[in-house]
């Protein structure tokens, strides 16, 4: 799976992200004009560097990974989990990531900054046995404080559910409040397609479908590539 990353060198070649005058490099071909002509007032003999393009530079993401892994998350599902947290902790290594595992309850594997490592964060998922019932609510509103800490513009939550929701409240007004919610929704078995798709909506995002673990790569580029 290749994610699109946040690039950091701030001089970075045109892609997705917040449009920024920078200083011209090759490959930059829209010019700021009115910075430009400032540089030029000061220096009436201007060299490449002193042309100020503008160029659209990605910025570091915050992400909240929650994972589903009450009752009837079992047999491959637990596959498709463990490929959607080593995925995201591999493929995200130059942004922040939070690793959030829920049933009724909920426990945090990792918060932003955490130095754990991919296969450690791997090995902690695989070893906490399915069970229980599902409290989206509690999992997503545990989610919007983590992300409520940090001052990334791109902040997002992404819900790996079967999103059969069994306790707590409705999630649906949870899910407004996040910046951008993702839904990855396995389909393997049981599964509420009307919950997910209303989570998705509410939050901004997107929802994709996986069926084993093989499709879990997919349906994450997709949702990193905006």
């Amino acid at each position: 799976m290749a994610l699109r990353r946040p690039r950091r060198d701030p001089r970075a070649r045109r892609g997705v992200g917040a449009l920024t005058s920078l200083r011209y490099r090759d490959g930059s071909d829209e010019i700021d004009l009115d910075r430009t002509i400032d540089v030029l007032a000061a220096n009436p003999m201007p060299e490449d560097a002193d042309i100020v393009v503008r160029e659209r530079v990605l910025s570091k993401r915050s992400v909240v990974l929650v994972v589903d892994i009450s009752g009837s998350m079992k047999g491959e599902r637990v596959r498709t989990a463990a490929a959607a947290v080593g995925a995201l902790a591999g493929g995200l290594d130059r942004d922040d990531l939070a690793v959030l595992a829920f049933w009724s309850d909920a426990a945090v594997l990792a918060h932003f900054g955490d130095s754990t490592t991919p296969l450690a964060l791997l090995d902690t998922v695989l070893s906490i046995p399915a069970r229980g019932l599902t409290n989206v609510h509690f999992a997503l509103d545990t989610a919007a404080g983590l992300l409520r800490g940090v001052s990334s513009p791109d902040r997002r939550v992404l819900l790996l559910s079967d999103c059969v929701h069994n306790a707590g409240p409705d999630p649906r007004g949870v899910a407004a409040t996040i910046p951008r919610l993702d839904v990855l929704l396995d389909i393997s078995g049981e599964q509420d397609l009307e919950l997910g798709r209303d989570l998705a909506r509410l939050g901004r995002g997107r929802i994709r479908t996986v069926r084993t673990y093989r499709d879990v790569g997919p349906a994450l580029t997709s949702f990193f590539q905006r």
